[in-house]
């Protein structure tokens, strides 16, 4: 999928989940159940054993499905960087920013969210031509951190990740987000194993963000 057309859908669609787990079997069942919920776009962690593994195999499992996009997060340099776009990951995000990482993800056109804390962070990012900046740990902040970033940037286009929940998503978007992540509040069903749960969080979440656009 080209760049641009990814980067649309994902505004489109609002809505990235991260994925986090203890190993590889647990991260596919996670990751399966938040497919089956109705999320489409993927981020996997690369602090889950064998991520750069799971990217591979999830990029393949999904080649002839054109609704499911698999990225990578955690992306701390331009070594994982590489491993994760050569694996199949469509998209790249970190917690921070990393100015080489994403001249490299430029280079091979591939959308790059880093995390940003400071408005100096967000024009960093904006310079280096980033798209969409991730504002990371959102919870530090909460929605009205986003008011405040775009007094004077109102061009930047955001995503918070971190304490997004489906009570508050609609404060998100109504703050001007063009999307948001969430981890550990969707997918809190698989401590225990109860994946089912995984899913109806997911069907939850794609309802409450359809719910805060049209509001």
């Amino acid at each position: 999928m080209e760049k641009t057309e990814l980067l649309s859908r994902m505004k489109q669609e609002g809505l990235v989940a991260v994925v986090r787990a203890e190993n590889k079997e647990k991260g596919e069942k996670v990751i399966d159940a938040i497919v089956k919920g109705g999320i489409n776009f993927i981020e996997i962690t690369m602090t889950v054993p064998g991520a750069v593994d799971i990217i591979k195999e999830l990029s393949e499992k999904y080649k002839d499905d054109k609704n499911i996009v698999i990225g990578a997060g955690t992306v701390l340099d331009t070594e994982t960087a590489r491993m994760v776009i050569l694996a199949g990951a469509q998209f790249v995000v970190s917690p921070s920013l990393n100015p080489d990482t994403v001249k490299l993800c430029n280079r091979y056109r591939v959308p790059v969210m880093p995390g940003i804390m400071t408005v100096k962070e967000a024009v960093e990012a904006l310079e280096l031509g980033v798209d969409i900046l991730k504002v990371f740990p959102g919870n530090a902040f909460g929605p009205s951190i986003i008011s405040s970033f775009k007094g004077p940037l109102p061009q930047a286009q955001f995503m918070p990740t971190g304490g997004v929940s489906v009570d508050n998503v609609d404060k998100w978007f109504k703050a001007g987000v063009v999307a948001v992540g969430t981890g550990s509040n969707l997918t809190a069903g698989a401590k225990t194993g109860d994946y089912d749960a995984v899913t109806k969080m997911a069907e939850e979440f794609v309802s409450a963000v359809k719910k805060a656009r049209e509001e």
